[in-house]
């Protein structure tokens, strides 16, 4: 089993492209939110191109669960053949329970109780473009960062990255060039 975890690509298709790369072999995709729409906040950034990001997303062959975000828009999902889901997802793939929450209405409290409810093995969160990788009440919590717009930096460089999840192993690493930046056993 592997799962590749991404959230907050903004609408970004080279940072889908390098997290493509990162996804060979994956089983299924999830994705915490902030798929498509840029904030206008955010300013131009390279790479935006919501239509191609769309139809990528629409022709990938692998299973794609996405949670919505605050930046998901009902328009833009209207661009997607893929069900987005509100106020968070919930799979169960080859026996791993994963809660799904975009991260920007829950607390951490509820977070853990939402966890305990469904019984997750892992809940994957976005929002901040900040990494997390941590164990809390027996449950993972897994902030994959931002390939798009990542606010992680190592040595004064910003690192996008996505995380990879295996029977054995949770990791986070570089969209660059897949070197793991945190991992955790199971």
């Amino acid at each position: 089993m592997k799962i590749g975890i991404i959230s907050d690509t903004h609408g970004r298709i080279d940072a889908w492209k390098k997290a493509e790369k990162i996804f060979v072999g994956v089983d299924a995709i999830v994705h915490a939110g902030d798929v498509l729409y840029h904030p206008p906040r955010l300013g131009y950034t390279e790479g935006y191109d919501i239509p191609a990001l769309a139809e990528a997303l629409n022709t990938t062959e692998t299973p794609i669960i996405i949670a919505q975000g605050n930046c998901d828009a009902p328009v833009y999902e209207e661009l997607l053949n893929i069900p987005v889901q509100s106020p968070y997802a919930f799979a169960e793939i080859e026996g791993t329970r994963i809660m799904v929450h975009h991260g920007h209405i829950y607390n951490d409290e509820a977070m853990v109780a939402l966890g305990k409810k469904f019984k997750a093995d892992i809940f994957v969160t976005g929002h901040t473009h900040i990494p997390v990788l941590e164990r809390r009440d027996g449950i993972i919590f897994l902030n994959p960062g931002s390939p798009s717009l990542p606010k992680f930096e190592r040595d004064g460089v910003k690192l996008g990255s996505v995380a990879l999840v295996t029977e054995h192993e949770v990791k986070i690493v570089s969209i660059e060039d897949g070197e793991t930046l945190f991992a955790i056993d199971r």
